[in-house]
């Protein structure tokens, strides 16, 4: 079978510091139900500064800039310990300032609905003028300015989303239509999140892997945003809006939804679209959460902890048609939690885990990594859902020793062995499976791993249209080299060469007769 293959990833961190006060869903509703709260007289006291977030241990292995297994050499919890020689950009793609941020979503706004003040505007032209990826045309996009007057008036007096830097009001969103709630200011505010997070983390994919955006033909975004009017509020389509700014002439594209499994169920479509030909390069991307930050902030400060959820997550991944170098996607070994499955962790993991394993006549400690809900500890364990990664590990583990594949003794070693800490932010969808995708081809390359699988999971009763959950997993493995010269021991010059002789012959014999 000729899959198709990883080729490369990005990944983008973008800290907000101020975008925790006023839009994360935790602060905004305490806002609302209990204006005069201590919590939110504290939180401007538990806010890092950027350079704790870009020195901060999961940031840093989120960017590529130290490894899973290195981040496991820190001693937890990580908030408090920087890692050494810690940079803004990494191997996979960088830590973005919110005041630069701030300029990249004007240059993301395609409608003209982000109003920037203009001396910010002339401080941030200037540091956006010396980042790699935004050329002339990108900077002209924003426009000399508004007066701080003018600004305050859209915000106080036609309902504009405000955007503060440092704690200044320092340029707004407009609302895209008068009565449409679907194209109000605070729902444009976090679509242009999404569209400004995702086209960073799709130029980092092309800029460090040395992609031309000419040869992308299709894009999937995969966030948990929708974009729409009145008619058709989920019409969508970040996917060709991000291939538009990163200059992806020859892309057309689609959004993908399905909560926090929705990357996995992208990847396995990618994979199947570029396996069937239909495509050679496709490219899912997914732009971060403005509503997840801060989610759990209030367990963190009443624990004299920093507000860890600070940061907007992106990333890109490039699936291509089977090079002979890079990991293939195996499409034949998919695990899928349906319908018909079952909540209980048993059923769940055996519809994840086992159920493709055997499909392929694999046990359980044939799978080198296991990439399941890569939630950071650090943020999930003072607020009381544990360390989900080691959860998840447990769990198969388990289920490894009732199947006989594993002994009772070797339930920590498995973990160890099989498993990762959780580096990703809890920015929804970008845990699960996908933080690992980038690592993982570098594992299946030049590492010494043969299989790994990634690992979706989704709660779809969020949305209460069914009480149900989701999930999807999919194997990767190393390329055992171009298929078609394993099969026929010949290369494909040859093998044309060796068709044509035979039709010859074949046509000669009929002649004959």
């Amino acid at each position: 079978m000729n899959c198709s293959v990883v080729k490369a990833a990005g990944y983008v961190l973008v800290h907000t510091p101020d975008m925790i006060l006023h839009n994360g869903t935790t602060q905004t509703t305490e806002k609302i139900t209990n204006p005069d709260s201590e919590y939110l007289k504290k939180v401007p006291e538990h806010i890092r500064p950027y350079e704790e977030v870009v020195n901060y241990a999961p940031n840093q292995a989120y960017i590529g800039n130290i490894t899973p297994e290195e981040l496991k050499g820190y001693e937890m919890p990580w908030y408090d310990k920087d890692v050494p020689n810690s940079n803004r950009f990494g191997k996979f793609g960088e830590i973005m300032p919110q005041d630069e941020f701030i300029g990249l979503l004007k240059i993301s706004d395609a409608f003209d609905l982000v109003k920037l003040e203009k001396e910010f505007v002339k401080v941030i032209k200037e540091k956006l003028s010396a980042h790699p990826f935004f050329n002339e045309n990108d900077l002209a996009k924003i426009k000399e300015g508004e007066e701080l007057s003018e600004i305050e008036v859209q915000v106080k007096d036609h309902h504009a989303e405000a955007i503060y830097n440092h704690g200044k009001l320092v340029g707004c969103v407009k609302k895209a239509h008068e009565i449409d709630v679907n194209l109000n200011a605070h729902v444009m505010y976090e679509n242009l999140v999404v569209k400004a997070s995702g086209i960073l983390a799709f130029k980092h994919l092309l800029h460090n892997n040395k992609i031309d955006p000419a040869e992308i033909e299709y894009v999937i975004e995969c966030s948990e945003e929708a974009c729409g009017d009145m008619n058709q509020r989920g019409g969508g389509n970040f996917a060709k809006a991000i291939a538009e700014s990163g200059e992806a002439i020859n892309a057309t594209g689609s959004d993908t939804r399905g909560f926090c499994a929705a990357p996995t169920h992208a990847l396995i479509k990618a994979a199947a679209l570029v396996q069937a030909g239909v495509y050679e390069n496709v490219v899912i991307v997914a732009g971060g959460a403005t509503a997840k930050l801060g989610m759990n902030g209030k367990d963190h400060v009443k624990k004299g902890l920093p507000i860890l959820e600070d940061v907007l997550g992106g990333f890109a991944v490039l699936i291509s048609k089977n090079d002979g170098v890079n990991p293939i996607l195996r499409t034949d070994l998919v695990g899928r939690h349906t319908v018909g499955t079952g909540s209980s962790p048993q059923a769940v993991i055996t519809s994840l885990i086992t159920a493709p394993l055997d499909k392929g006549g694999l046990k359980i400690t044939d799978i080198d990594k296991y990439s399941v809900e890569m939630q950071n500890p650090d943020v999930t364990k003072p607020a009381g859902a544990g360390d989900v990664p080691t959860s998840n590990y447990k769990m198969i583990a388990a289920i490894g020793v009732k199947r006989k594949e594993l002994e009772r003794k070797d339930l920590g070693s498995f973990v160890e062995k099989h498993g990762m800490p959780g580096w990703a932010p809890t920015q929804g969808h970008i845990p699960s499976g996908v933080p690992y995708l980038g690592f993982a081809r570098e594992d299946l390359t030049e590492g010494k791993l043969n299989k790994v699988m990634i690992v979706g999971k989704g709660s779809l009763f969020l949305g209460r249209m069914t009480n149900l959950f989701d999930g999807v997993s999919i194997i990767m493995e190393r390329n055992p080299g171009n298929i078609e010269e394993k099969v026929t021991g010949a290369s494909k010059e040859e093998v044309k060469t060796m068709i044509a002789e035979a039709m010859r012959d074949f046509a000669s014999h009929l002649l004959k007769e």
